[in-house]
């Protein structure tokens, strides 16, 4: 098998199909008929971590093309939970810097050390100790109300796989993009 039709077999298999299903099973977020109040991250994100560290759950809208392929940009929404236990493979809201927050997954585990990159990033990482994570993910919700748990055993599965394919993420990126 060459590389070329690796790619193009890896790119069907995580892109088009998905965005194929997710057209025709998803509805556009207006139709939800929920009321959408939006604050700047600096504001929303600190309350949201405050009422995590209570034990509240909280949804947050996705804001950012970091999570590509697995979240997109104001159509996906999260549930944050608190955390218990953090594992390689986690999507994690977590404050990196003073007011900074990101969710991203996390790559590598040392200790309380944490190593976090987006789905979406061929490069660069940030690195925050576990006592900086507000909340796991538990839940992706997509438009139309449709819910998939973090913990499904499929996906659990495809981001084992979209973490192996890093060296070729850019051009599965390129190609994911043009079927959005």
């Amino acid at each position: 098998m060459t590389l070329k039709s690796l790619i193009i077999k890896c790119s069907r298999l995580l892109a088009t199909p998905l965005r194929r299903r997710q057209q025709r099973r998803y509805a556009d977020n207006e139709t939800t008929g929920m009321p959408r109040l939006e604050l700047p991250n600096d504001k929303l994100l600190p309350l949201v971590c405050e009422a995590v560290a209570r034990g509240e759950r909280a949804i947050i809208s996705v804001k950012g093309y970091s999570m590509r392929p697995f979240l997109e940009h104001l159509r996906d929404r999260v549930l944050l939970a608190p955390w218990t236990d953090l594992a390689v493979g986690d999507a994690v809201l977590a404050e990196i810097a003073p007011g900074h927050f990101v969710l991203h997954r996390i790559i590598r585990r040392q200790g309380d050390e944490l190593t976090l990159m987006g789905d979406g990033n061929i490069r660069g990482t940030e690195a925050c100790r576990v006592t900086d994570v507000c909340g796991v993910v538990e839940k992706y919700i997509r438009p139309g109300g449709h819910e998939l748990l973090a913990s499904d055993p499929a996906l659990r599965r495809r981001i084992r796989l979209w973490r192996r394919l890093l060296p070729v993420r850019r051009l599965l990126l390129f190609v994911y993009k043009l079927t959005v």
